[in-house]
């Protein structure tokens, strides 16, 4: 007996047919409702999707491609990392466009692979999206070549096809403002604990580091590499217990400033009292150390709605659910000032850097 004899018939899934009688609407209602078309009364809108959660009824991707010439679908491609930076945006992105009435198909790329944002882009377009966003905070020293037939945007990276939708200067601005902060609050050189020099964001911020100093005539010390993880800060704190005259840190990002604050406890040089530190992301965690970390807010959500509301728009027959593309309020990114910085120690008490060896 073969399975296309055996048991009971199987039942064919609801269509908008089926749908329309159910809601008491035309075929054609149902087919604007699924579109995300204008012209549709929320009331009937929502009758509609009631009566299609009724009836367990999805549209047909790929026949809706046919009639609409869209997909109802955004590719993202991403750097498959847990850092908590990327998987903020990563989600933020997800939820905007959830919330948009569209779903997120993710390509996820690896650190040292040139080739894998072309291959991601390439699977997505076979996949069927109506625009891409590349996510990918990695320079890999390639030229990155894509030809794809739909839009593409970039967040915090220059790509020749594609157009900045998040980023800007935020990452310059706002370690520049972290940093002129603690020469604010007396200190004469801020040190800095960078990112790996071959992520955009931590060039970024290591320019608006040196900007800081520059701006007041002040030349800034040895920028010191970390590589994002608590480890690396806390080697970092390490080597600056050794140099002379050490009052305060900007770190790249709050994991470095977690690692950095402990070699310093360790050694005895207690924060701020002897040494500000400041991090950058406010991760949930800072507010709880000890003490809690002054850091840079940063609100994925909103960069992700924005930036949508910019691709959705622009976009052939933008759905009628595009989030507006308004500017972030004044207080969506800025520095969160906590216990860790302070004033400099009286220097008639010794140089930091000296007594912790």
């Amino acid at each position: 007996m073969t399975p296309a004899t055996s048991g009971a018939p199987r039942r064919r899934p609801p269509g908008m047919t089926d749908v329309a009688r159910l809601a008491g609407v035309s075929q054609k209602t149902v087919s604007r409702v699924v579109n995300n078309e204008r012209y549709v009364s929320d009331e009937v809108r929502e009758k509609v999707r009631a009566a299609a959660r009724e009836l367990g009824f999805r549209p047909n991707t790929a026949a809706r491609a046919l009639i609409t010439g869209r997909f109802g679908r955004i590719g993202v491609v991403a750097l498959g990392t847990a850092l908590y930076g990327p998987a903020s945006l990563q989600v933020a992105i997800e939820r905007a466009t959830r919330a948009a009435g569209i779903s997120v198909m993710v390509a996820n790329t690896l650190e040292g692979q040139p080739d894998s944002i072309g291959d991601a882009v390439d699977w997505l377009l076979h996949q069927g999206v109506d625009a891409i966003i590349i996510s990918d905070p990695i320079d890999e020293g390639v030229e990155l070549r894509v030809d794809p037939d739909v839009p593409i945007y970039s967040v915090g990276r220059s790509l020749p096809q594609a157009e900045n939708v998040l980023g800007g200067d935020f990452n310059a601005d706002a370690t520049r403002e972290a940093v002129e902060h603690l020469l604010g609050l007396g200190h004469e050189r801020v040190w800095h604990v960078a990112g790996p020099a071959t992520w955009f964001a931590a060039r970024e911020r290591a320019d608006g580091w040196r900007a800081a100093h520059e701006a007041r005539g002040i030349e800034a010390p040895p920028l010191i590499e970390g590589d994002w993880t608590p480890a690396s800060g806390y080697e970092a704190g390490r080597r600056l217990l050794r140099a002379p005259g050490v009052t305060a840190v900007a770190c790249a990002n709050d994991d470095m400033a977690i690692g950095l604050i402990r070699a310093f406890t360790e050694a005895g040089v207690i924060v701020p009292e002897r040494v500000s530190v400041t991090g950058f992301d406010d991760i949930p965690a800072a507010a709880y150390l000890t003490p809690p970390l002054t850091t840079v807010r940063q609100q994925f959500e909103a960069d992700a709605i924005r930036g949508l509301g910019i691709l959705l728009r622009r976009l052939p027959g933008a759905p009628t659910g595009a989030p507006e593309p308004a500017d972030p309020p004044p207080d969506a990114r800025r520095l969160v000032v906590r216990r860790s910085t302070a004033p400099p120690p009286n220097r008639l008490n010794g140089e930091p850097g000296k007594d912790a060896r």
